[in-house]
């Protein structure tokens, strides 16, 4: 049987889960920019400034991120800069859950999202870790 693994994955085993991860944070940069509104409802209220400054800024840092992360000379920074940045995010997926649960007229659905966000953190964060280890050296 041979094998279909492509050749750049064996050389660098960390590309699929970089890929990955840059997808991710490209579409969510990317949609910070189409549609902030909803991200602009999750900064945190007690953030100085207008949450709309802070809804371009983490888009402008989930682009780069991922766009580091695409790179293979710039992927082992971007593997940790990606974990960093999901830290970074994590109150706004808090106050995305608080809404959400404190609102009488918000769907289930949304509801139930917002609570399952909250776990997903961590194997986000691991996997931008592992990215970041795996990288071949530049």
């Amino acid at each position: 049987m041979a094998d279909d693994t492509p050749p750049d994955t064996i050389r660098d085993p960390g590309r699929t889960p970089a890929l990955r991860l840059a997808a991710i944070l490209l579409g969510a940069g990317v949609m910070h920019f189409v549609a902030p509104t909803p991200f602009d409802s999750i900064v945190p209220k007690r953030l100085p400034g207008k949450a709309r400054s802070y809804t371009y800024w983490s888009g402008v840092a989930e682009i780069g991120v991922g766009t580091a992360l695409l790179i293979p000379k710039t992927r082992r920074l971007g593997g940790r800069l990606a974990a960093l940045l999901f830290l970074a995010v994590f109150p706004a997926n808090i106050q995305f859950t608080a809404d959400s649960l404190g609102n009488p007229k918000a769907p289930l659905a949304l509801q139930a999202i917002s609570l399952l966000r909250l776990p997903l953190q961590v194997p986000l964060i691991t996997q931008a870790l592992a990215v970041g280890r795996r990288a071949p050296r530049p």
